[in-house]
């Protein structure tokens, strides 16, 4: 698949670049996109969440009434789930929602949503990025001479770039990642995903070495 590549002006170049057609000219698998996402989605679960069982509350252990002859039901200590106060039954407790899905699996995925982007058109490829002071007004400035600004946008880069990433955290639907590092959520969950020019290279070569 060929993409004009563009300026930061908005304007198509004589450029293009090709992005394999192992990547985006597949059949894509649903059920591995659904996998993936459900994965990295249970891994931001802290699973922190805790509740007092009935041995763990504070309380006399003196059972309340005698077992028979008071006409009440039976009951032991302060500290039954059926009284106010006491320990509850079942309750949430620590766990690591974490699962293993496996690397065939989780390629098939993202190769599956970069392939569905190709088929909506939400992908573009611009030159690299120069940006010598970190200001949002020039990532506003580039969005909107490409007319993506209204769009959730993930702007993929070939290297970590600290002021491409400082000029972009005030803009709740921009984020930046480095092409090593896509995830399939993250590419469902963009509206648009920007290539910088020598990330599409990166990309093609990354998936055919995995």
């Amino acid at each position: 698949m060929e993409l004009k590549v563009y300026n930061t002006e908005g304007e198509a170049t004589a450029k293009t670049v090709t992005l394999s057609d192992a990547i985006v000219g597949i059949e894509p698998n649903d059920h591995a996109v659904w996998l993936d996402v459900k994965q990295y989605l249970a891994n931001q679960r802290q699973g922190t969440s805790k509740s007092k069982e009935r041995s763990e509350v504070s309380g006399s252990t003196r059972k309340l009434h005698k077992q028979k002859g008071g006409g009440g039901a039976r009951i032991g200590d302060i500290n039954s789930p059926l009284l106010r106060g006491g320990g509850r039954v079942f309750g949430p407790q620590p766990r690591d929602y974490r699962f293993k899905l496996n690397k065939k699996l989780k390629r098939l995925a993202r190769v599956s949503a970069l392939t569905y982007k190709a088929q909506k058109e939400g992908l573009m490829v611009v030159e690299p990025l120069k940006i010598e002071t970190p200001k949002t007004k020039t990532i506003v400035s580039l969005l909107n001479n490409l007319n993506i600004f209204d769009k959730k946008t993930l702007l993929i880069l070939n290297n970590p770039d600290y002021l491409v990433s400082l000029s972009s955290r005030n803009l709740p639907q921009v984020k930046v990642v480095n092409v090593r590092d896509l995830n399939t959520y993250d590419i469902m969950n963009a509206n648009q995903l920007l290539f910088v020019e020598d990330a599409v290279a990166e990309l093609n070569a990354f998936y055919t070495e995995n």
